[in-house]
């Protein structure tokens, strides 16, 4: 396996939990609301009217690490899918690159295990989910058109199995954040599909079924912020929680592009519009910034980071020009305010529509392992313990 970074690891010890006040270089972090130290899981066999019996929310030994993945995340049927140009087998590639690095090995992931129709209805109409049952719907949230002329049992197995596999995968990956401290699906961030819509690529709403679960079975956890980085805006997460004053919002995005809902963009707490072009310094800047007042207008129990790689240069879809080692920075920002806060961090890898994004996907997990941001000892991560400045 990887061997440890020399220097001395950014890890309270055994037994201590360092305060959310922990400001190291600058980094306020507003008081939460107090919650137990171990959340323990609410009833959920169905009965009396409780949540109902899910596969998702079961127990992970602890000599796994909190990374979801499955070999089915990957969508390959004859070519079809090198008709959209998002990179349909990037998931794989991602944990390959791990695997060379020596970070991780099989016996240390989670096995991401696909959402029943059972656990999407705790979001999704069951209206939506008869829609997919028809090859033209798919072929129109996909946006691969010859979807349309397959017979839809290839349509569910070959495309939408995948998609609820890593739909599952971000459930799970919700519960292991709040146990562990942080939590990584190597897929998800299905953020432009709602309640009873999908599209963008987007079949099942991932990011709002993590949150909705968390609030439903975990006591101790009843605010979220959405941190959404990808470069287009998630109007499928807006849309569910518009209304909702327990999930904050902050998204920053191109204001040029897909979907631009001005209709969800009002679940918006905190938005920050983007021109196009926008390089490193500019967009680091913007994200620090308006991250730093995120987390102290709305302290939350957890946090969702929709960590897109289609901000990087070149991506003809995202349209702005941040560089592989911006995107490795932006994440490393992130983890480490929400690791110095103390508040549970789940990651999912969004948008990215280059060969290359899978390399830098693996290159920031790197990281922030490197940096002790995560890894199997660093469930208590206290910002005023790592000898790297916070960036706010």
């Amino acid at each position: 396996m990887r061997p440890a970074p020399g220097r001395p690891s950014p890890v309270s010890a055994p037994g201590t939990e360092p305060s959310r006040a922990a400001a190291g270089a600058g980094l306020a972090c507003a008081p939460a609301p107090p919650a137990p130290r171990r959340q323990r899981l609410r009833r959920s066999d169905g009965a009396g009217g409780g949540p109902h019996a899910t596969q998702l929310y079961q127990h992970v030994p602890e000599t796994r690490w909190p990374i979801v993945y499955s070999p089915r995340y990957n969508i390959t049927f004859m070519g079809l899918e090198k008709l959209h140009p998002f990179d349909a087998g990037k998931w794989g590639k991602v944990i390959s690159f791990l695997k060379e690095e020596k970070l991780l090995s099989d016996g240390m992931l989670v096995e991401a295990r696909e959402a029943s129709e059972e656990d999407l209805l705790v979001v999704h109409t069951r209206r939506y989910l008869n829609e997919l049952k028809w090859s033209f719907a798919v072929a129109t949230i996909t946006e691969i058109p010859p979807v349309i002329f397959l017979p839809n049992f290839l349509v569910q197995r070959k495309v939408l199995k995948p998609l609820r596999t890593q739909t599952g995968g971000t459930i799970m990956a919700g519960k292991l954040a709040v146990e562990r401290g942080w939590a990584i699906n190597v897929g998800g961030g299905f953020h432009h599909c709602s309640s009873d819509r999908g599209g963008g690529f987007c079949a099942y709403a991932d990011i709002t079924l993590a949150i909705k679960f968390l609030f439903e079975r975990v006591e101790g956890i009843s605010r979220a912020t959405i941190v959404d980085l990808d470069a287009h805006q998630g109007n499928g997460h807006e849309r569910d929680f518009m209304g909702d004053q327990r999930v904050y919002i902050m998204d920053v995005y191109n204001r040029h592009i897909y979907p631009g809902d001005r209709f969800a963009k009002q679940a918006i707490r905190r938005k920050v519009e983007l021109e196009w072009g926008t390089e490193d310094d500019e967009y680091l800047d913007k994200v620090e910034r308006n991250l730093k007042r995120a987390l102290q207008e709305h302290p939350p129990d957890v946090m969702v980071y929709n960590a897109g790689t289609d901000i990087l240069e070149g991506d003809r879809l995202g349209g702005l020009s941040v560089s592989p080692q911006g995107i490795v920075r932006r994440d490393e920002l992130v983890f480490r305010v929400a690791r110095g806060c103390q508040v549970p961090i789940l990651m999912v890898t969004s948008g990215g529509y280059q060969k290359r994004t899978a390399r830098i996907i693996a290159d920031s997990i790197l990281n922030l392992y490197d940096l002790g941001l995560i890894g199997p000892e660093s469930a208590s991560v206290s910002a005023q313990n790592s000898d790297t400045p916070l960036l706010l």
